[in-house]
């Protein structure tokens, strides 16, 4: 394909060579004006898959790189836009140069690890899959090709390759799955599940192949093989037993493989603590973690398929009290949270004086608004500011491999949430639940999004109350968004000059800085979503403490002129459009609203 050729300019970079290409993207080493060397990764929009792109017409891979900043995950520089008239429109994205070794060449070259050896790296692994769980952002990809041993820090493990990274999954990838190594997932995976548990299951399996030098159940695929028919290849594979035998390891590291790998191509593990405690005392696995009845043990073995399948159907969401201070961690947005102390918070809060004066709050409300304005983070502040109990919820968390396993798991969760109430959950990226059942590809959703409407109905009678955020209110099913269920529609809108000052206060407060002036900086980041403000200062803080300076206004202004909103004009006026559109479909639904009972 070749978009770029050697020597060309593009931004401030001089494209050297042609490293890697594929149907819709090809990666080049480049250099800048001071002949540093970095990647370059350029994206050809009109071949790239429809679903990788964001609703801000960005790349979805791209957004969330902006977010990871971590010594064990390649690291973003910085992204742009290219244009020709061969290839139309594209999009690229600038990463940190590595040299060294990918794991997979050291382990065609040397063979199978020193088990001391492959725990580093691994520890390494997790270290960086740590950062981006926190931050619900999950790599998809992890095998011996993606992992890079460093030369600049001694060896230390990085992964790389980002371009099929996501938020948890439950259903539905807004990636390319093509090309993905099924030897090295979940199966899980296979039924478009992606969360912490398949990272983690992906990470032991790279484990097993740096001490064995071969992929788990020692997988043959046919060459040329499609996905469908590499998928049947594993399961089948899959059904035998984990040969473990002739590993020279201990017994506590085998049972970590079982436990990480089970039978089945499911991992046992939930978080990446767990797996870390288990590698740091290996010989008290058994010990501490292994039940009457071991994981690794066929079902008919332990108790039979059903035992599995009920564990399956219950919601591992825990139940929480907020630690911050509420709206007081919110910069600027006044004017919402005011409307949301007077007409929502007084009455939840106050349950005499809304007996007195006959109030009735809404039964759930919706933050919807352009993507990277803190919906999410809105509706953490929002529970705080009311003192109740909150869940966070994510797609990811009600996935299930069995039929009709995510019914349960959300009739599991609102029962939990019943128990401790008054609680408040808060589903993220809401469309993603209850997806617009007459939409082509969402049939498969229905017993999911039915389950939903009963759970929904007037639900704050059983001191339950419902945030929902979403980048697509559209797409959400119009049933969902009726009062009894949904009543309340709130826009999340972009950030204005006031908040965007704010913003730069809370982020540089506590770094060391000198002669700023915030004013100013909110002039110049106009159109700005609060994700870019946070990067903007993160990266200018990253290039102060490079230099050993405080961070400047110059330094500041800089890294501003360098960098673009995330969302474009076009994507706002889209978004103004779907407001009007869900302003008239709120009002249209209106009717007595629900009364909040503990």
């Amino acid at each position: 394909m070749s978009v770029l050729t050697n020597n060309q300019h593009i931004g401030k970079y001089e494209v050297k060579r042609l490293i890697k290409e594929s149907l819709y993207c090809e990666t080049y080493r480049v250099e800048d004006e001071n002949e540093n060397p970095f990647f370059l990764k350029i994206f050809v929009l009109k071949n790239t898959p429809e679903k990788m792109i964001d609703e801000d017409g960005w790349l979805r891979y791209i957004n969330l790189s902006k977010q990871i900043v971590h010594k064990n995950v390649i690291t973003f520089v910085e992204c742009g836009t290219y244009e020709c008239e061969e290839y139309g429109k594209c999009q690229y994205v600038v990463t940190n140069y590595f040299d060294g070794e990918l794991l997979a060449d050291k382990l065609q070259r040397e063979g199978s690890l020193p088990v001391d050896e492959a725990v580093i790296i691994l520890k390494d692994v997790l270290a960086g899959l740590k950062y981006m769980h926190e931050r619900n952002i999950f790599h998809n990809d992890i095998t011996p090709r993606n992992v890079m041993l460093s030369e600049k820090t001694g060896g230390t493990a990085e992964l790389i390759d980002m371009s099929h990274i996501s938020n948890g999954v439950g259903g539905s990838p807004r990636f390319d799955t093509s090309d993905l190594d099924e030897r090295y997932q979940a199966n899980t995976t296979f039924v478009g599940i992606y969360n912490s548990s398949t990272d983690l299951f992906s990470a032991v399996a790279l484990f097993y192949a740096m001490i064995s030098n071969r992929a788990p159940w020692d997988v043959s695929i046919p060459d040329g093989a499609q996905r469908k028919e590499r998928i049947k290849v594993v399961k089948e594979t899959r059904k035998s037993q984990l040969n473990l035998d002739d590993l020279k390891v201990s017994d506590g590291y085998k049972r970590i493989l079982m436990k990480g790998l089970g039978t089945n191509g499911t991992c046992q593990y939930s978080d990446v603590d767990e797996l870390l405690m288990d590698l740091q005392n290996p010989d008290e696995v058994e010990e501490r973690k292994q039940p009457e009845n071991p994981v690794w043990q066929r079902p008919e073995q332990r108790g039979g398929a059903m035992d599995d399948e009920k564990a399956a159907t219950e919601a591992k969401v825990e139940v929480q009290k907020g630690k911050g201070h509420g709206f007081k961690d919110i910069a600027g947005m006044d004017q919402l949270k005011q409307m949301l102390t007077q007409k929502v918070i007084f009455i939840l809060k106050d349950k005499e004086k809304a007996a007195k004066y006959r109030l009735l709050p809404p039964n759930g409300m919706l933050f919807y608004g352009p993507p990277g304005c803190g919906k999410s983070f809105f509706a953490e502040k929002f529970a705080e500011e009311t003192g109740f109990n909150f869940m966070l919820v994510k797609a990811s968390d009600l996935g299930s491999i069995y039929v009709h396993g995510s019914q349960g798991k959300i009739a599991d969760l609102f029962k939990k949430a019943e128990e401790s109430k008054p609680t408040i959950i808060c589903f993220d990226e809401f469309d993603a639940f209850v997806p617009n059942r007459s939409n082509t590809g969402a049939e498969h959703q229905a017993g999911e999004v039915n389950e939903f409407l009963s759970q929904l109905n007037n639900c704050a009678q059983r001191g339950i109350f419902v945030i929902a955020t979403s980048n697509r209110p559209d797409m959400i099913d119009p049933a969902v968004l009726r009062t009894g269920r949904i009543d309340k529609l709130v826009y999340v809108p972009m950030p204005d000059k006031e908040a965007r000052r704010e913003m730069f206060k809370l982020h540089l407060s506590g770094r060391p800085c000198e002669g700023i002036d915030e004013e100013r900086l909110a002039e110049l980041t106009d159109g700005y979503i609060a994700s870019d403000i946070a990067y903007i200062v993160n990266d200018a803080a990253m290039g102060a403490a490079f230099s050993d300076q405080p961070i400047s206004q110059k330094l500041l202004e800089e890294t501003i002129s360098s960098i673009h909103p995330s969302v474009s004009k076009d994507v706002l006026s889209t978004y103004e459009n779907l407001r009007q559109k869900m302003e008239d479909t709120e009002n249209r639904n209106r009717r007595p609203k629900i009364g909040f009972i503990q």
